[in-house]
């Protein structure tokens, strides 16, 4: 298994701990954009891009940097953050003039008092348009944490068993089309 990181310190720590478990991991220093040339052209069998997307400056050329790196047939595990679960994260904090000001604009656009912190939010039809123009095909989506950034801590500290509900909610609402604008993140797989 390789794993590429812009950060030395993430690499030093990654090299650590799979030392720790006895793990044998490769850690190489590079970033998305020059993915292909870090790995090689066509050698991942699987590539994992989780919470990435959305802190690069194009998401279409991070795209197809991933897909430069992928052997045909290989698959793409992408977890984004996503867009209309951020608007409604806003209202319920009380924050209606971002939530507004998010409500049309534009994946990554400033709200106000700057970009969100944790940058860009895509659709599920942005995200499949990017991944469409890539060169990909779209195997799933899946709404992740539907419900579980809704319901309040100390509801789970207190209802014995309500954990374990709520995450067989999230299972069973996952692939679920009409829950998805509710997710806080989207995680597709694409070949």
């Amino acid at each position: 298994m390789s794993v590429v990181d812009p950060s030395p310190d993430a690499l030093a720590s990654l090299a650590r701990r799979a030392r720790e478990r006895g793990v044998e991991v490769s850690g190489q220093q590079g970033d998305l954009s020059t993915l292909a040339e870090v790995v090689g052209p066509a050698s991942a069998d699987v590539v994992l891009c989780h919470g990435v997307l959305e802190v690069v400056d194009e998401p279409a050329a991070a795209l197809a940097s991933l897909r430069a790196a992928m052997r045909p047939e290989a698959t793409l595990s992408l977890l984004v953050a996503q867009h209309h679960a951020a608007v409604v994260a806003r209202a319920m904090a009380g924050h209606f003039g971002q939530a507004l000001a998010m409500l049309d604009a534009p994946s990554g656009a400033p709200v106000a008092g700057g970009r969100a912190r944790s940058g860009r939010r895509f659709t599920r039809d942005e995200l499949e348009g990017l991944l469409r123009g890539a060169g990909l095909e779209v195997l799933s989506v899946d709404g992740v944490r539907v419900f579980a950034d809704l319901v309040p801590g100390s509801l789970l500290d207190l209802e014995p068993g309500a954990s374990a509900a709520l995450v067989e909610l999230e299972r069973a609402v996952a692939r679920r089309s009409e829950y998805l604008p509710l997710a806080t993140q989207l995680h597709v797989l694409a070949r």
